[in-house]
């Protein structure tokens, strides 16, 4: 039997297992709003230095109901309360927003032992915002949003970095934003805050939305 097998079979995932204990939640500690706890969160997490501490889950569904997920960079938690992420219009995420707009996105901060889960729907934000950032961006990620087919195939890996460079000769210093890229916005109806707590029986906190536009705030089990 080689080292390798010996390893595998020692393996059991079952085994593996961490008591969470770094914090709690209380009803004392929820907004009213539960996008101030969100921001509140966040720099939680970028205070602490934690890994990719704007990383976003974001999960779509094809029209027959297939899930899909992939990580995506919050760029901003607008004033009007909306989640913000740039991409690629014409990726498979883009095409299955347009399709069916409703998504869940999914903070995790794994050194804060803390979650929180939203449902919302999504569109596009408006030309000049996309603008406004794309302009921000390092110039080398500017070249890069203009030259790669995003989701879709290529031949090796090659091909993108030729493509990359053949257009970074073509457009010069100045960069402009390619219609295929921009800004997503996500409105928020159901969001979940949830801190991890020692024998799993963690803290969850839920917020829908209600018809006046207050949000209803509830505790559910772990």
């Amino acid at each position: 039997m080689t080292d390798t097998n010996h390893k595998s079979e020692e393996m059991n995932l079952e085994d593996i297992r961490r008591d969470y204990n770094v914090g709690s939640l209380s009803h004392s500690d929820m907004t009213e709003d539960p996008l101030d706890k969100c921001r509140e969160w966040l720099e939680d997490a970028l205070r602490m230095n934690v890994i990719e501490p704007t990383a976003l889950i974001v999960s779509t569904a094809t029209l027959d109901g297939q899930p899909c997920t992939r990580t995506v960079l919050l760029k901003e938690i607008s004033e009007e309360g909306k989640f913000i992420f740039y991409s690629n219009y014409e990726s498979r995420k883009g095409h299955q927003i347009d399709l069916n707009p409703k998504v869940s996105l999914t903070f995790l901060w794994h050194q804060l032992q803390r979650q929180i889960h939203i449902e919302g729907t999504c569109r596009h934000v408006a030309p000049e915002v996309s603008d406004a950032y794309f302009a921000k961006r390092p110039y080398k990620s500017q070249v890069g949003a203009r030259i790669s087919p995003q989701s879709h195939p290529i031949p090796n890996r090659m091909f993108i970095v030729t493509e990359f460079a053949k257009e970074a000769l073509r457009v010069g210093v100045k960069v402009p934003r390619p219609e295929s890229w921009g800004g997503f916005e996500v409105t928020p109806h159901r969001i979940e805050f949830w801190q991890g707590r020692p024998s799993r029986l963690h803290d969850r906190f839920l917020y829908l939305l209600q018809e006046d536009g207050s949000w209803s705030l509830t505790r559910i089990a772990p």
